[in-house]
């Protein structure tokens, strides 16, 4: 199956990520079809569109965005689908539903998009563990450096478990600024997002 302007992909495990490996022991930590946080964002392209020039590749693991795969409830409390669902192992997805795909074992954002990792926030007065709107980039389409500590707008930042790292997806025209380091950045990764 091929589309003119969509990609075809299909969900890398389960279209729901809400199970956790306890030793030998499996945990159930979400069972609402609704709640985003839990909806998988891995998948892997079955087909590229036709009319659609892309460095992505078929076969290659791509991180989508959550509602691709969810499911929801309509106003008479009907389930139903995403738009993107075609049947349970096929989606049909637009170009602009992918952030960073996977290739050759490396990632590499699409154009437009930087991940970067928060920091440990240093401020003793602080409830917050990590220091707002700051991060050390991960993966970068190009705008700044993997490894710049840089700042970013408010609101301009969405969560993403990579690799078992949490990431925050920022636009890349809204890093506003690269800082020197100091000396005291640290990585911030707390320990639940381990084994995602």
């Amino acid at each position: 199956m091929k589309s003119v302007y969509n990609f075809v992909v299909t969900p890398k495990n389960n279209r729901y990520n809400n199970i956790k490996k306890l030793g030998e022991q499996e945990l159930i930590v979400n069972t609402e079809i609704f709640n985003h946080q839990y909806t998988s964002r891995e998948a892997v392209v079955l087909s590229l569109p036709i009319a659609i020039h892309t460095d992505i590749k078929v076969g290659d693991t791509v991180i989508v965005h959550h509602n691709v795969f969810r499911r929801w409830h309509n106003v008479k409390g009907i389930e139903k689908n995403s738009a993107s669902y075609f049947d349970e192992k096929t989606y049909i997805i637009s170009e602009d539903q992918i952030f960073l795909y996977k290739q050759d074992g490396v990632w590499k954002p699409i154009k437009g998009y930087c991940f970067v990792k928060p920091i440990k926030s240093n401020d003793n007065f602080d409830i917050e563990k990590e220091k707002p709107l700051t991060g050390i980039v991960k993966y970068s389409d190009g705008t700044v450096n993997v490894g710049d500590l840089v700042g970013f707008k408010p609101g301009s930042k969405y969560e993403f478990i990579i690799d078992g790292e949490r990431l925050y997806r920022v636009f890349s025209n809204f890093i506003t600024i690269k800082y020197e380091y100091q000396g005291d950045e640290e990585e911030y990764n707390p320990s639940w997002t381990e084994g995602s």
